[in-house]
């Protein structure tokens, strides 16, 4: 007799366990399998900064998120209807932030008297009462695996023991009605070299399934049905992932050769990893020795016509400061992505935090604008990536793009955009001039204020680049100093005049009646996002705007912030964004800032939305 099936509209899953226990690979194959029911998903991947902590210890605890639903939604949720603990530090952890009457599923073989020490247990949750107001499921799954790979030739009882996660991946997969498929597809491919562990996993993984469908613990399984998405071919995407191809594209749409420089570093390490696999694309990829001669390289790369980007975190773009600068001088095009990480100094390095915006912006010698982009969404750093490099391709400039670490470990569908719809990012170089004339590096296009972009070698382009202040017009070396204040301001406004090549900020307001405006950027997007729609939900009157540009701001931001009798800012540092627009514009604006290294709940946000709207 078969087991009813519950009909859910969406489901929050949390598998937690010690950073050994293959937590990061069991989330990100039930993420796949969900994708490919196709329902809208959104994933927070949280995992230790040590390369590995003691083991059963709470610092070693690594966790990931999976929130998918029959409908849109925006964020990894809140709270976690379910939890798999493999451990008792990973219950313990994890346990505050679960709801009353949330399913946890434990691995009870791990609760011995060691791991309880080491988990700072005074006594057995499982046995003090401690989990009353949860529905507990206790399961042994490490003796299940070791009892169902008995038969399999070749493998030692520690690997036996590491399959673990793949007999919870099944029990989930059976409870949610996940195919199975291609986690077997997986299986076969991934340890192809190792037949004895492919065969391990593959018995493993059809334990745990086959116990949820013979156990009487479970009596009930769910659905979720796929979610009313715009037609088109999706795919699952990280927002690292979505930067690289972004990048790609516009090394297709600009009909240059893409380099980047790069020094490995969390969480940005995966761009580098993502480019080197796309050589076909004509992508260069340099693994260099330190951040300094990654920047340096990727600006040498633009000097030589190609589209120059590195890559770094907030310690790292540290050190490119510098270079940065020299770009600044230079006139020249690059990208400098920084995937923000909570600092200061190492910080904690998987941890996302907002709080290099001000550094980015200001954090060079003399006056140099930048001009800084923002991604606000996994898939969306696929065009955030794109629209950085036009900006630095059409007015030879370094460019800044921010996203973070909950950006770029996270994914959501992305729908795979037709490439014909991409815009043409292609610029001119610049051309040997009539014989007899100069070549003149600083004589500036009219309308963008770029200057030439003069490939070397080109014969008839020669023309002298380096720090030192530039002479107008002619490049010379200039101590002038009149000539230094007007190429101080021709700099400024080069940037500033992007203004008028972006959009306008989009403003949220369906009734066009409401008196308080939240206005985010970033990875902030999601959750303010979900927060409005609760407070709408409730009756109140709010809107919203979510900036993409920081640097130069949208030319009507002013007009928007000013509209309205209340702004509030959230964001994940003390207020960088305020204290912009609170100097920029005068307004009054306030802030709701937490500097967690988690990003922001929805509830939250709601909660002090809705006070601001009712204050």
């Amino acid at each position: 007799m078969s087991k009813p099936v519950e009909q859910l509209d969406r489901v929050i899953i949390r598998f937690a366990g010690d950073s050994g226990d293959g937590m990061q690979l069991t989330g990100d194959r039930f993420t796949s399998e969900t994708a490919l029911m196709g329902n809208d998903l959104a994933t927070l991947p949280d995992f230790p900064a040590e390369i590995r902590a003691p083991a059963g210890s709470l610092p070693g605890v690594s966790g990931f998120q999976l929130h998918f639903a029959d409908h849109d939604i925006l964020t990894p949720g809140d709270q976690p209807n379910v939890l798999v603990a493999m451990n008792p530090a990973a219950l313990k952890a994890n346990l505050k932030d679960l709801p009353k009457g949330a399913m946890v599923i434990v691995n009870t073989d791990a609760f011995n008297e060691r791991n309880l020490q080491k988990a700072r247990y005074a006594s057995n949750p499982l046995e003090d009462g401690s989990l009353e107001g949860f529905h507990v499921h206790e399961v042994a799954l490490t003796s299940m695996t070791v009892e169902a790979l008995r038969d399999v030739d070749g493998i030692t009882s520690r690997e036996a023991e590491r399959s673990k996660n793949f007999c919870a991946l099944g029990l989930m997969c059976w409870l949610y009605h996940r195919p199975t498929e291609g986690t077997l597809a997986f299986i076969e491919e991934k340890f192809g070299k190792r037949p004895e562990i492919a065969e391990a996993n593959t018995k493993a993984f059809k334990a745990g399934y086959n116990y949820g469908e013979t156990s009487e613990d479970f009596a009930v399984s769910y659905e979720v049905a796929p979610a009313k998405l715009a037609p088109g071919r999706y795919r699952q995407i990280t927002g690292n992932t979505a930067i690289a191809y972004g990048l790609i594209a516009a090394s297709r749409q600009s009909k240059l050769p893409l380099f980047l420089g790069a020094y490995p570093i969390t969480p940005a390490s995966a761009i580098l990893e993502e480019l080197a696999r796309h050589k076909s694309f004509g992508v260069i990829t340099f693994q260099a020795e330190d951040e300094i001669a990654a920047c340096g390289a990727a600006l040498g790369a633009s000097f030589g016509g190609a589209l120059g980007v590195t890559t770094s975190a907030g310690p790292g773009i540290v050190l490119k400061s510098e270079t940065v600068g020299l770009g600044v001088m230079l006139e020249l095009p690059l990208v400098i992505l920084d995937i923000q990480r909570a600092g200061p100094s190492t910080g904690m390095p998987t941890k996302p935090e907002q709080t290099d915006l001000l550094m980015v912006l200001y954090g060079r010698n003399g006056e140099s604008p930048v001009p800084v982009v923002a991604a606000s969404s996994p898939a969306q750093c696929f065009h955030a990536a794109i629209e950085a490099a036009r900006i630095a391709l059409k007015y030879r400039t370094p460019v800044y793009l921010l996203s973070d670490a909950s950006l770029a470990n996270g994914s959501e569908p992305w729908l795979i955009p037709d490439v014909d719809s991409l815009p043409d990012i292609s610029t001119p170089f610049a051309t040997a001039p009539r014989e007899g004339d100069p070549f003149l590096p600083y004589k500036r296009d009219a309308a963008t204020l770029a200057r030439p972009w003069a490939v070397p070698g080109t014969a008839g382009l020669e023309h002298r680049i380096g720090g030192l202040e530039k002479e107008d017009v002619t490049g010379a070396i200039s101590y002038d100093p009149d000539n230094h204040d007007l190429m101080i301001r021709l700099r400024a406004q080069k940037v500033a005049n992007i203004a008028a090549d972006i959009p306008e900020l989009e403003l949220d307001d369906p009734d066009g009646d409401a008196r308080t405006l939240v206005l985010g950027w970033g990875s902030t997007y999601g959750p303010i996002g979900a927060a409005v729609r609760r407070v709408r939900r409730d009756g109140r009157k709010v809107a919203r705007a979510h900036l993409h540009h920081l640097n130069p701001l949208p030319r009507n931001t002013g007009d928007v912030v000013r509209g309205y009798d209340k702004v509030l800012i959230p964001e994940m540092n003390t207020g960088q964004l305020l204290q912009l627009i609170r100097a920029q514009f005068l307004v009054d604006a306030v802030g709701y800032n937490r500097v967690r290294g988690l990003p922001f709940r929805s509830s939250e946000l709601a909660e002090a939305i809705t006070a601001m709207v009712d204050a």
